[in-house]
């Protein structure tokens, strides 16, 4: 997912405070065969479409064959690692089908056709032997995390500590250096819609001061979390902070969130950082979402400790195995799909049964993942957040989220790896834990009264600072409409969109915005178009679009926090538009002052156009 309208210097974008980290190396490529055909399977290569499994290493593949030419892919869905099989509805027979959600590929151009204009599938290296046999290769780096292999040592009890603070946030002791990941430790993530489910241990602020060096994976607000970075900020505004070098900067909104930090580093994919003589690590990039996602692994005299946060496929799905500790999502949850949609099939009935399906076929997937990569030990995070607001009372009841627990006695039924179930303020010592897993000091639970869960939220502050944006001078003149869009710069593209600033309980807003877009020329008509098109309807809560849209932020505030009400006829999932809308829109925000200086020149009013009654 290039991240602006021009990409070429996306990369190269100036943040103070922020330095790409140079690293002395490169990661070799190299050819790894996959599958090979006998002159006679190549002579009986049929037109379209071929499934072929490598009986050796279980891998399925998928050949397409026309005339002369043909292509070659692993047979996994980008999406979440199906099988695909034939799809009985193409008569042209150049799709293929996932078996787990329906996602659909034209083997003919590797392009997913369902969702439309959305993944390119990966292609193998066609080859042929000299005996007209056949090759399929994977171009790859050798896995990086084995350049410069290290023995693991055997580890002094204590040496090697970590701490649970609250969702994705652990507190790591590695010998005399302590590491933190993805600080969300107060207010809330994603404008208003998700909360911290666990109360964070009361030291909280202290041990973020006490860090060595933060490692923030992605740029999401439940692990970049500017609320608690600016209490951290105003105690050590220098202390060292690794991302990885995704397509859009992690900290790109840095500068709009008036945060004061003066030590961000960005750092190459797949290269060891070296932090002591015992200590590494190194960032991996997600391979569904490579432009935003990373995954982290820590080192410490040869230990590796597996982070692959909310990546999808980590690492194209290649990770290192029997780690010493791995930790990953699990809860799911994490989408407004389908929660805020409505019309059309989807009844309370429907969306049960989806979430259902969903959140166990999630739980299957990292069970299995967890024992194909065989961790010694096994921790479920980065999952704990709650709807907790009033208002969002209907999410709350229907996003049902998977139970830690549970995952961790499917884990245990199928494997030998061992699991913990974190609460605030509980240390794990890797050295007994590797040494005995029934050491009763192994695990440290919080102290015996308290508290686990959160009751309460500060909600005013936050809330207060999204209402700011209701009255602000820019909505006074209905002209805002064309200059965000137009900002935003997506166009050429078959979609019309209605657009309803809404109250809390997504009905209109009295004297709010209701109006069209369409993106095919980028106008705002007053009525949909003639033409046959497809269209949507997005309500959304007035306080939380308005701050979106003065602020230049990306629309996984409205979507992933809940604070949308969505129709779409037909239903379609228009990835070219979210994708653009959640991901890339400029990194800089509108220029509403000379937008306002504009507006005073061409005289006072306050338009009524597009507005409601």
């Amino acid at each position: 997912m290039s991240h602006r309208n021009d990409t070429s210097n996306c990369c190269s974008f100036k943040i103070p405070g922020q330095r790409n980290w140079q690293t002395m190396g490169s990661t070799e490529q190299t050819t790894e065969i996959l599958l090979c055909l006998s002159p006679v399977e190549v002579a009986n290569l049929k037109e379209g479409i071929n499934f072929f499994r490598n009986k050796s290493t279980g891998k399925d593949y998928i050949l397409y064959k026309s005339k002369s030419r043909l292509r070659a892919c692993k047979n996994v869905c980008k999406h979440q690692g199906g099988l695909f099989i034939k799809d009985i509805e193409d008569l042209a027979g150049r799709s293929v089908r996932c078996t787990k959600h329906n996602w659909k590929l034209d083997v003919s151009t590797m392009k997913y056709i369902n969702p439309p204009e959305s993944f390119c599938q990966d292609e193998l290296v066609v080859e042929m032997d000299e005996n007209n046999g056949l090759l399929l290769l994977e171009l790859n780096p050798p896995n990086p995390w084995d350049s410069e292999p290290r023995s693991p040592e055997e580890l002094d009890f204590g040496e090697v500590q970590i701490t649970y603070l609250t969702h994705a946030c652990m507190d790591l002791k590695l010998g005399d250096k302590r590491m933190v990941f993805d600080p969300w430790l107060i207010g809330p993530a994603f404008a208003r819609g998700w909360w911290l489910l666990h109360e964070p241990p009361s030291d909280w602020l202290e041990r973020l001061c006490q860090a060595d060096l933060i490692y923030i994976s992605h740029l999401h607000s439940d692990h970049l979390s500017y609320p608690t970075l600016k209490k951290l900020a105003g105690r050590r505004p220098d202390i060292p902070i690794y991302v990885g070098n995704t397509e859009r900067p992690v900290f790109w909104n840095l500068n709009q969130s008036g945060v004061q930090l003066t030590n961000i580093n960005v750092v190459p994919f797949g290269i060891w950082q070296q932090v002591d003589k015992n200590l590494r690590f190194m960032i991996l990039m997600d391979g569904v979402h490579p432009e935003m996602d990373t995954c982290i692994i820590v080192e410490y005299k040869g230990h590796k400790i597996l982070n692959t946060v909310d990546c999808t496929r980590p690492n194209g799905g290649r990770l290192p195995t029997k780690v010493a500790l791995m930790m990953s999502d699990f809860a799911g949850g994490a989408s407004g799909f389908p929660m805020t949609f409505s019309g059309g099939k989807f009844t309370e009935e429907w969306k049960a049964q989806f979430i259902k399906t969903e959140r166990k076929k999630l739980l299957n997937y990292k069970a299995q993942l967890v024992k194909n990569l065989q961790p010694r030990i096994y921790c479920p995070f980065a999952g704990y957040f709650v709807e907790s607001h009033p208002s969002d009372k209907y999410i709350k009841e229907t996003n049902t989220k998977n139970d830690p627990n549970e995952l961790n006695n499917l884990i245990k039924k199928n494997s030998d790896v061992i699991t913990w179930t974190p609460r605030p303020g509980a240390t794990l010592d890797l050295g007994r834990m590797l040494k005995d897993p029934t050491d009763s000091k192994g695990i440290i639970e919080p102290p015996e009264g308290t508290k686990i869960y959160k009751d309460s939220w500060d909600f005013e502050p936050y809330l207060e600072i999204l209402n700011a944006a209701v009255g602000d001078e820019i909505f006074l003149h209905s002209s805002w409409i064309k200059e965000y869009f137009t900002w935003a710069g997506f166009k050429d593209y078959n979609l019309v969109v209605r657009m309803i600033e809404t109250d809390e309980d997504f009905n209109p807003f009295p004297g709010g915005y209701d109006y069209l877009v369409d993106f095919l020329d980028l106008s705002f008509p007053k009525e949909r178009p003639q033409r046959e098109h497809p269209y949507e309807e997005i309500r959304s809560r007035v306080d939380v679009i308005r701050h979106v849209v003065k602020n230049g932020l990306l629309w996984d505030e409205l979507y992933i926090g809940f604070q949308t009400r969505l129709q779409r006829d037909p239903d379609i999932y228009h990835h070219l538009f979210w994708n653009h809308f959640q991901i890339k829109l400029p990194l800089t925000p509108p220029n509403w002052r000379s937008f306002l200086t504009c507006c005073e020149q061409n005289g006072p009013g306050i338009s009524q156009e597009c507005k409601t009654t």
